[in-house]
């Protein structure tokens, strides 16, 4: 596991935006797996791979790059990771005029956190580890019958 994470590290050093944008698409894709297998308890039958290839999507070509660049544009307008500017950036970054009531219950808590000692490369990865339950869950109420 940690040949895995030190080569992990090597490719973002060297390519810090393709592999943002893969890591934000491959865990949106498993955020769905979660949500059909383990929330819907689908099984490998009644699996939507469609759907599966439909979040990944997403994940790559919006997730990955519009939230890569987000973070990238908070870093220059509010420098620095004290508790402060992590506050501040957290604050900015949960300004959604249609954000959930629900996502209050998780993001401002990771944001914080991230923005405080997570490295600006580093911040796409961690919000899309936290993200497979979020996804999980909105892949869940998109899709409810």
């Amino acid at each position: 596991m940690a040949a895995l994470w030190r080569s992990y590290q090597r490719l973002m050093a060297q390519h810090p935006w393709k592999v943002q944008i893969l890591t934000a698409g491959s865990l949106v894709g498993v955020g769905d797996v979660i949500s059909q297998q383990l929330v819907e308890r689908r099984g490998l039958r009644g699996h939507s791979s469609r759907r599966t290839l439909k979040m990944m999507a997403i994940g790559f070509c919006f997730v990955g790059p519009v939230v890569g660049g987000w973070y990238q544009l908070l870093d220059r307008l509010i420098p620095g990771n004290t508790r402060m500017v992590a506050l501040k950036k957290m604050a900015l970054d949960q300004d959604y005029p249609d954000a959930l009531l629900t996502n209050y219950y998780l993001w401002p808590a990771v944001q914080i956190a991230n923005f405080y000692f997570i490295p600006l490369n580093h911040r796409l990865a961690v919000v899309q580890v936290v993200a497979v339950v979020w996804n999980s869950y909105l892949s869940w109420k998109a899709n409810k019958l």
